[in-house]
């Protein structure tokens, strides 16, 4: 496969990327609506950009530490390698918190105008394929650079040993390439160091995002519904804007860099992979062969990002209907359609060739077999999205059941919820464990990490259906706050139940795809050892139990931490409502307060739970030895997926519970019933559940394992000097 593709695949990039800056201009020159409605969005725009401002100057310190001793200790590119993965990062966070912050209003402001769901959905959509895009686009054009410029092929083989490729050759001058090319190639470490940085920024980005934004929630349902009986989204309640301000630093910054460092870190992985043929015993690994390993990945993530603009370009040029999830739906089905094509055509194109001696690779199926692990995983995302639906959606038994049992009080509607949870996770978890098991049965490593790749393929639709709920619920918001007329807050809302499942959908997603990620890079951290260790060993076994515990220790720092700030914020706003010009509405509560303590209460929580991500593998591993950090890995994800996939799910069937008793479907028992305030007691639980813990599990076990992989040969060399002095 000529380096051809890759200058092809950087063309994609820049038109994905054309395509972004389009929407975003088409957005920008819509109105705004009224006054009320352009003062609001501009708080709330400006709020946005303080916390922002404020978290990235802390993760820039962070950063900035860990790239100069990358630079001093490691390697001496893979500190700007590391610096650019956090740059790409950060730029998808701002660009798309951005975008939600214009896109909100003006999707408010067109149901104003037109009372067409199908024109406010074009908005919205619109507004969201600027993160989703931007995510798959930069994530990719990040490691396209990488690899033009470093190189992992044999025409850079030579610069790195220091020798003439001539003597890389071994017998009958067939160009096969000698191991000793490996131990000289500085490409890995910049690659995952890229990959560390992106996952840097992202477990931050959750952690401090998911805090704000909950705290913000949890306390405005708590001033608003609980305790002064006031309607949601009450402008009075100031904790409202600040959720209005959470929703975008959370669900569109930080949903942004969490999948674009789960696509980033597939790629790597299965890059890693690829070279690792090369230490592969009874491998017939030639040139082009080599070549075509490890140029696959790139060039099928820049196919299926191709894919993603067409998928949302049809959906958005399109007439809409009055069905919305009809709409979105429709761009996923079409972007992972052309991904399973565009895959194919570029396996016949790598591994098509007669020459090729893939049987001694372990490919069983010939140059289909990756087609086949890609398709796999493209068939478990969509898979996992639609049980995630079934459990979450209002339109089915599950969520329908749990709204029915709020008659019978809170106690009812937690545990119903808790069995929803535990009951969704076993089919997601069955799908992911088959996949694996056929793709590493048909092609191995390789097979897995494909397979993660092809699920993550059309991550750029994903991505901007995800951030369609957001900006749905922010429009929503403001159509109350700025007391628009009921029918315009009908079709928000028509916009906001779909934007809760499709939400929903992005949270089982996520975390499908950081199960597969997971297991790409803990195979990517095994292919580093000479012999494969033993399952048996006692350091395994024992890193197991404690990867575990070490799981539920991160949930419960994230739950207390969340619950505190909440406090903290609900006692601040209760103050506020007790000026009675504010309760009768002659006058705004202080926005700006309690947008700075949000953020304050953030930032300084977030630091601990991040760093444990990536201090724990290395310590770990430069104490009792890498065969101590794979079983650290292994327990913390096995632990983490289920109770992932458990957290996003009874959190979302919470909140689609209680709008399900708030639309009257429930006869008898509406907005401000009992039953209705069960709901919002299960939704509260559920606030934590699904935007805090869910979300932040899945970058955890990622981070730890891009750690560890990054990391290998230091850990290594460490354990290995401390064991001597000891």
């Amino acid at each position: 496969m000529s380096n051809i593709w890759l200058w092809v695949i950087l063309a994609i990039c820049l038109v994905a990327m054309l395509f972004v800056f389009y929407n975003f201009i088409v957005i920008r020159r819509l109105p705004e609506g009224t006054e009320r409605m352009v003062k609001m969005s501009d708080i709330i725009r400006q709020g946005a950009n303080v916390f922002i401002k404020k978290e990235f100057t802390t993760i820039g310190i962070v950063v900035c530490v860990i790239a100069v001793l990358f630079t001093l200790f490691i390697e001496k590119f893979s500190g700007i390698t590391y610096l650019l993965g956090a740059g790409m990062s950060s730029i998808v966070c701002i660009l798309g918190m951005k975008s939600a912050t214009y896109a909100n209003v003006r999707t408010a402001n067109k149901a104003r105008e037109s009372l067409s769901v199908g024109q406010t959905v074009k908005v919205a959509l619109k507004g969201g394929s600027i993160s989703g895009l931007s995510v798959q686009a930069l994530g990719l054009l990040g490691l396209v650079l990488i690899v033009i410029i470093s190189g992992v092929g044999p025409q850079t083989l030579e610069t790195l040993s220091g020798v003439g490729l001539e003597s890389l050759k071994t017998y009958n001058g067939n160009g096969l390439i000698h191991i000793k090319a490996l131990l000289t190639n500085t490409s890995i470490m910049r690659i995952t160091s890229y990959s560390l940085g992106c996952s840097t920024v992202a477990m931050f980005n959750r952690v401090a995002g998911g805090n704000y934004t909950k705290a913000a929630d949890i306390s405005a349902d708590i001033l608003g519904k609980i305790r002064n009986d006031l309607p949601e989204d009450d402008s009075r309640v100031p904790n409202v804007i600040a959720d209005f301000i959470g929703d975008n630093v959370n669900d569109i910054a930080g949903n942004c860099s969490d999948l674009l460092e789960s696509f980033v870190a597939t790629v790597s992985a299965t890059i890693i992979v690829a070279i690792g043929f090369l230490t592969t015993k009874g491998v017939n690994l030639s040139v082009d062969l080599f070549n075509s390993t490890y140029m696959y990945p790139v060039v099928i993530a820049g196919g299926g990002l191709l894919g993603c603009v067409i998928g949302i370009l049809i959906v958005t040029i399109r007439k809409m209907g009055d069905k919305p999830n009809k709409e979105l739906n429709l761009a996923t089905y079409i972007s992972a359609a052309l991904s399973v094509i565009i895959c194919g055509v570029v396996s016949y194109l790598a591994f098509g060739n007669a020459n090729y001696d893939l049987a001694s690779l372990g490919w069983k199926l010939g140059w289909a077999t990756p087609w086949v692990c890609s398709i796999l995983g493209i068939a478990s995302g969509v898979a996992i999205g639609m049980i995630t639906e079934y459990y979450t959606s209002s339109d089915y038994k599950p969520t329908k059941e749990l709204a029915q049992y709020s008659v019978e009080g809170e106690a009812f509607v937690v545990t119903k919820g808790d069995a929803i949870g535990s009951k969704s996770c076993l089919f997601p978890i069955l799908i992911i464990g088959a996949s694996l098991v056929i793709s590493g049965a048909i092609c191995g490593l390789y097979g897995i990490a494909v397979a993660a790749l092809g699920m993550l393929s059309f991550v750029g639709t994903t991505v901007t259906i995800d951030a369609f709920g957001p900006i749905a619920d922010n429009a929503g918001g403001l159509a109350e706050s700025c007391h628009l007329d009921s029918s315009v807050r009908t079709i928000t809302d028509k916009l906001d139940a779909v934007g809760n499942t499709t939400a929903a959908i992005g949270k089982g997603f996520a975390i499908g795809s950081a199960a597969f990620a997971t297991v790409s890079l803990i195979c990517a951290y095994v292919s580093n050892f000479t012999d494969v260790p033993r399952i048996n060993s006692y350091l395994i076994i024992a890193g197991c139990i404690i990867g575990g515990a070490l799981i539920e220790f991160f949930v419960a720092i994230l739950t207390d931490n969340t619950i505190k700030s909440a406090k903290e914020l609900a006692n601040v706003g209760d103050r506020q409502l007790s000026d009675p010009e504010i309760m009768a509405g002659k006058k705004d509560p202080d926005y700006n307060e309690l947008v700075s303590l949000a953020t304050k209460a953030a930032l300084k929580r977030m630091l601990l739970p991040s760093i444990i991500a990536l201090v724990v593998p290395f310590v770990c591993g430069a104490v009792l030895g890498p065969e101590f950090v794979i079983g650290i890995l292994l327990g913390a994800t096995i632990t983490a997926i289920p109770r992932a996939i458990f957290m996003g799910n009874s959190g979302g069937a919470f909140d689609n519970a209680k709008k399900y008793v708030e639309s009257g479907a429930l006869e008898g028992h509406g907005k401000g019933s009992a039953a209705h305030k069960a709901t919002v007691t299960g939704d509260t639980i559920g606030d934590t559940r699904k935007d805090v813990v869910g979300v932040a599990l899945d970058i955890f076990i990622k981070m730890m394992s891009t750690v560890a992989t990054t990391l290998f040969v230091v850990i290594n060399a460490l354990y290995i000097f401390l064991s001597g002095l000891f």
